[in-house]
């Protein structure tokens, strides 16, 4: 999702981060709550299926559109994908948790913890953009398009490796 975004886009990135953040908080603490409760093979498929609509779709928009619509699009995808990744943590988060009666504590630093860890990783991620743009003159478009290539081959092994089929 952040491959589009330059580091003067920050303000943008952290709205997309945290979008995430809140999809993968609610799943999580519905399926913590057993409130929610779907197959985990399901799940460990449609967590790469969402890195390679994203990857398809950051190759075939429009260079530069990271304005207007766009914008919100990113957001949506953001919102919903942190939705379907939430639940693929919510088995672990449970282990973890073993027979605690507070949980609500565990989930708030839990995600909390995925919060900055999540902005850590984009600020190395747009740092190495910054590199490549900035320093080495690769094209913003080639920029996005060999990152989205990459992640979207990876996507596609991680889909045909799923249980699910």
């Amino acid at each position: 999702l952040c491959s589009v975004y330059l580091l003067r886009d920050w303000k943008k990135i952290l709205i997309l981060i945290t979008a995430f953040t809140i999809g993968h908080s609610l799943t999580l603490a519905l399926a913590v709550f057993n409130i929610v409760k779907i197959d985990a093979d399901l799940i460990e498929f449609l967590i790469p299926f969402t890195i390679l609509i994203t990857a398809i779709y950051n190759m075939i928009r429009k260079p530069g559109s990271t304005v207007g619509e766009n914008v919100h699009i990113n957001y949506f995808f953001a919102l919903f994908f942190g939705l379907i990744h939430g639940l693929g943590f919510s088995n672990y988060l449970r282990a973890i948790m073993g027979r605690e009666k507070s949980i609500v504590n565990q989930l708030l630093a839990f995600n909390l913890g995925l919060e900055v860890g999540q902005i850590i990783i984009v600020a190395v991620f747009l740092f190495f953009s910054f590199i490549f743009i900035s320093l080495f003159r690769v094209s913003r478009r080639d920029w996005v398009l060999v990152i989205s290539s990459a992640v979207a081959g990876v996507s596609i092994m991680l889909m045909l490796e799923a249980k699910f089929w």
